[in-house]
């Protein structure tokens, strides 16, 4: 019998030696989600009371909130450090942020949302000295609301003689804006207009910008990339734009309307802090 001719080759798993590594897209690192608060052993928060009559506070109005009610706020600011310790464990630190500040009174206020949606730390400091902190519970701060309204209580200044270098359309969105604004409704949809889809040039964003003015709000939403929602000095008017990871501009708008969605908490976004919020009280109870 002759030899067989054709050789034999092993197939399968493990049959084969990989010479090289695969080489594989890396994935979004920063879309940011719900992780759960890392909580001390049972034994190491015995007796931290005063934390957990804050935290029961907190998920009342959470309660509250998610039916469409007022939220309202609770004070830390007579907690004793082990239990502000705890309290910031729990919070931890969400996707939105934002600052407000009143050069005139020296005065910032540092909103952080925390890892449950819809709950808010508010933290007020006056040249740089803490006077007051607090966890508020709603949709968006109220004081974010409050800030735009006394903003958009300055006096508007049309542009006067011939337009910058390379300025095009901007002076008719300007006017399209405060058409908007002249017609908007409390619970109307909101107007947006996306920039990013119309033919503007640089100029034009920077003379329709200096037209709207910049309020004393900058949020900023870190979701898959970030957002940076801003109060102008006109009612009702927010500058809202979106940046990939690469903090690329994607998407450039003018939103017309009271407070921007992308800001707000929303209701289903409350009625889940509220069962993970419970879950957690649930566990500290065991101390």
């Amino acid at each position: 019998m002759k030899a067989f001719p054709i050789p034999v080759v092993a197939l399968g798993p493990g049959s084969q030696t990989e010479e090289e590594t695969l080489d594989y897209l890396p994935m979004p690192k920063d879309m940011d989600t719900y992780r759960a608060p890392m909580l001390p052993e049972p034994e190491e928060i015995a007796g931290r009371a005063a934390a957990r009559d804050a935290l029961c506070q907190v998920l009342a109005l959470l309660d509250v909130a998610a039916d469409g009610q007022a939220g309202g706020q609770v004070s830390l600011r007579d907690l004793a450090a082990e239990d502000l310790a705890l309290i910031n464990q729990v919070m931890g630190e969400g996707e939105a942020s934002a600052i407000v500040r009143d050069e005139g009174a020296s005065l910032e206020v540092r909103v952080q949302e925390s890892v449950f949606a819809g709950v808010w730390r508010l933290m007020t400091l006056k040249e740089g000295t803490l006077v007051d902190d607090v966890i508020e519970v709603g949709p968006v701060p109220a004081l974010l609301r409050t800030v735009a309204e006394e903003d958009s209580e300055s006096i508007y200044k049309p542009w006067r003689g011939p337009l910058p270098p390379n300025v095009q359309n901007a002076p008719m969105l300007v006017e399209e804006v405060r058409d908007q604004i002249a017609r908007w409704q409390t619970g109307q949809a909101p107007h947006v207009i996306n920039l990013t889809l119309l033919p503007v040039t640089p100029e034009d964003i920077g003379f329709l910008d200096h037209q709207l003015g910049t309020g004393r709000v900058l949020l900023l939403s870190r979701g898959y990339g970030n957002c940076r929602i801003s109060n102008t000095l006109l009612p009702n008017c927010w500058r809202v734009v979106y940046y990939n990871s690469m903090d690329t501009v994607i998407l450039n708008t003018v939103e017309v309307v009271d407070m921007p969605e992308v800001a707000m908490a929303a209701p289903e976004d409350l009625r889940d802090s509220h069962e993970r919020l419970n879950d957690v009280l649930g566990y500290l109870e065991q101390a």
